[in-house]
């Protein structure tokens, strides 16, 4: 599968998802230039490509637009114009009810939507200029319903689903595409305490983002079963949309609960 880019720029590239894109994209030829706040991951992950690979990196934190502009251009400096960028870095955590803290949610719009805008911010104006690119974000299934327990993070990957798409209808006709990418859940070191019987393997979830970005596609779920599930629940009554998510949630929203059996799957974290 070859994907039409010379430059990939990736953030959050030093565990999980990320890092696999990054050796992805790397063995199909194409200059990588990752960002991470780890610098063993990054390091580690330039020793596994090895030297014969167009491959930079540089530490960042999404959430300081200004630095991560700054890095973005080092990177440019060393590989060329970036014309792939997959905005990935996220945290995900609980924000239940019953311990509703502001600061909790600030931390997660900060990092997984604020995140993204400053990781657009840094290429778009080359992108435009040169009437060439891509940008991908990767969101998540429970973009597409509210889920308990789940508010911060929900609502933050809500909000990158809108911002990519408000991107997407501007954007057409300055020759750049707009994919945004909701995966379930994955095997990765944050979801490392799950029952991991169920969850999707990251070379799956790889290929599926690659096939998206190689067709340019404007939206790209999986898994798509259940993907499908998400989207058809929203088209039910209000009563019955909230008896399929919260039956199997304890009568006491305050004691610990797993995230409910329907809606699992659509909760997908990652660094």
């Amino acid at each position: 599968m070859t994907i039409d880019s010379r430059v990939a720029l990736i953030t959050g590239a030093g565990r999980g998802l990320g890092r696999e894109l990054a050796c992805a994209l790397a063995c199909r030829g194409v200059a990588v230039a990752v960002l991470d706040r780890d610098p063993e991951g990054l390091a580690t992950l330039e020793a596994e490509l090895g030297p014969d690979v167009k491959f930079a990196w540089e530490l960042a934190d999404v959430t300081d637009a200004p630095s991560l502009a700054a890095k973005v251009a080092l990177l440019e400096e060393r590989l060329g114009p970036i014309d792939l960028a997959i905005a990935n870095a996220g945290i995900g955590r609980e924000t239940p009810a019953h311990d509703f803290r502001s600061e909790d949610i600030s931390a997660l719009i900060h990092v997984n939507l604020l995140g993204v805008s400053n990781t657009i911010a840094a290429v778009l104006p080359g992108m435009i200029a040169r009437r060439k690119g891509h940008i991908v974000g990767i969101s998540s299934l429970a973009s597409l319903h509210g889920l308990p327990r789940m508010t911060g993070y929900c609502a933050s990957k809500a909000g990158v689903n809108a911002l990519l798409e408000s991107l997407h209808l501007e954007l057409k006709r300055h020759n750049i595409a707009v994919t945004t990418i909701c995966p379930g859940y994955m095997k990765t070191p944050m979801n490392a305490e799950m029952d991991q019987a169920g969850l999707m393997d990251l070379e799956s979830a790889v290929g599926h983002i690659l096939h998206a970005i190689r067709r340019r596609h404007r939206l790209c779920a999986f898994p798509r079963s259940q993907a499908w599930g998400l989207h058809l629940v929203r088209l039910l009554p209000g009563w019955m949309r909230d008896w399929l998510v919260l039956r199997n949630v304890p009568q006491h929203l305050d004691q610990p609960a797993a995230i409910p059996t329907e809606v699992e799957a659509a909760v997908a974290t990652r660094e």
